[in-house]
């Protein structure tokens, strides 16, 4: 298994551009449970909590998919170091507001200074399809080895977020998220060699990348899928603290992120069969089903057996997430043409973001009127609308791989018998 790994990094520069992405992508993971700790912890309501986390993940998918359009057509480089100055700005803002007790309007107005964050993953991934968009198998192993970076990061980034927030001060979990972005963007954009060529044509041909009709099936899908996210870490941070350790989410977060990363890790190795269309259903299918446990669990078990047996359950309902995400990336470059592929990905990030947005302010309003428990009734909610949401769409995203198929068969040369 680990020979397919190390197949992909044995072009020059990708072990550079894939470590210092994910150290770009740890604020992902970290500033929405860093917010809502930190905010919880100051102003003592879940509600305002994740309607700020939620203010800054729509935010950030308003906001995103522009970022990663100038980013095709001017450069990764050029445009990330100043999106990622504006967002670390505003990020300073809050935390200084959030300090002095600033009204609760000043937050939301710099959480929507934060949604310029540029999109890391987006562009690692832009890198990798640039390297091997000829080479399937290898292409295919990069998506699931960044799909487990991603867990990666959300298996470290909450746990290290909660620690500091509730270990040494309420906002240092969202300042060591400010920092890591700094830091990764500035070591990721000094990696010139691999950086994708720009596209300025497709700003004047092409359109946006959302207006094809595969993309909106994925970003409408990714909402359902964003709103189980948003709605498990809100959740889990209030279960856990209703349980008497609340200084154990971060770990019960990071139980979830494993199952998927350990899922990804074997799914990136192996190659699948079936259309990608259906594996990509299959997923969606298996999340939403998975959610039914860890309501079971939280309604009936409590103390800290029932903190444990919650993240035994959330563990196994991890194993459903790398699967899918990496199915649906590589539905988008398969979608998506080249020169639209950073703003095709941001678009997903968008529809996640959005879910979250809407997961993580369902959880935290369902959390303050029936308690935490209850609060585990949203991301089930959220999978039936996600399985809905590709279920009606399944046809449109096969018709548009059969177009690409075609478009390629037409494009690729032809012997001519003498």
């Amino acid at each position: 298994m680990l020979s397919s790994y190390r197949r992909i990094f044995a072009s020059p520069g990708t072990l550079a551009f894939s470590s210092t992405g994910f150290i770009a992508r740890l604020p992902i993971s970290m500033t929405g449970i860093g917010i809502v700790t930190m905010l919880s912890e100051q102003r003592g309501s879940f509600g305002i909590a994740g309607a700020v986390s939620a203010t800054l993940a729509i935010a950030a998918g308003a906001l995103g998919p522009a970022v990663s359009w100038l980013v095709d057509r001017y450069g990764q480089r050029r445009v990330a170091l100043p999106s990622a100055a504006l967002s670390v700005a505003a990020a300073i803002g809050l935390l200084l507001c959030a300090h002095f007790g600033a009204p609760s309007w000043t937050l939301f107005l710099f959480a929507v200074g934060m949604g310029v964050m540029p999109s890391a993953g987006a562009m690692v991934r832009a890198r990798w399809a640039h390297l091997y968009r000829d080479d399937a198998a290898r292409l295919h192993t990069a998506y699931s080895f960044e799909a487990v970076v991603d867990e990666f990061c959300f298996m470290v980034g909450p746990i290290l977020a909660v620690v500091l927030a509730t270990n040494v001060l309420p906002e240092s979990g969202v300042l060591a998220a400010v920092l890591a972005l700094a830091v990764g963007i500035v070591l990721f954009t000094a990696q010139r060699r691999t950086e994708p060529p720009v596209h300025p044509a497709a700003s004047r041909t092409g359109g946006s990348a959302i207006l094809n009709g595969g993309l909106v099936v994925l970003v409408l899908t990714f909402i359902a899928t964003g709103a189980i996210f948003g709605s498990v870490e809100i959740v889990t941070v209030a279960f856990s603290k209703a349980q008497g350790h609340e200084g154990l989410a971060g770990t019960v977060l990071a139980v979830w992120a494993l199952g998927s990363g350990l899922a990804g890790m074997v799914y990136g190795a192996l190659k699948p069969r079936g259309a990608l269309s259906t594996r990509f259903f299959v997923g969606v299918v298996m999340m939403a089903l998975s959610m039914i446990p860890v309501l079971l669990v939280a309604s009936t078990v409590h103390g800290l057996g029932g903190l444990l047996a919650a993240g035994a359950a959330l563990l196994v309902a991890g194993l459903a997430i790398s699967p899918t995400l990496i199915s649906a990336m590589a539905l988008v470059e398969r979608l998506v043409p080249a020169a639209q592929l950073t703003e095709g990905m941001a678009w997903t990030t968008t529809g996640l973001a959005l879910g979250v947005a809407f997961g993580s302010s369902a959880g935290g309003w369902v959390v303050d009127a029936s308690g935490a428990a209850a609060g585990y009734w949203v991301p089930l909610t959220a999978g039936v609308l996600g399985v809905v949401t590709a279920l009606a769409g399944l046809g449109r995203l096969r018709a548009g791989l059969a177009r690409e198929e075609a478009a390629e068969a037409v494009s690729r040369p032809v012997d001519v018998e003498r």
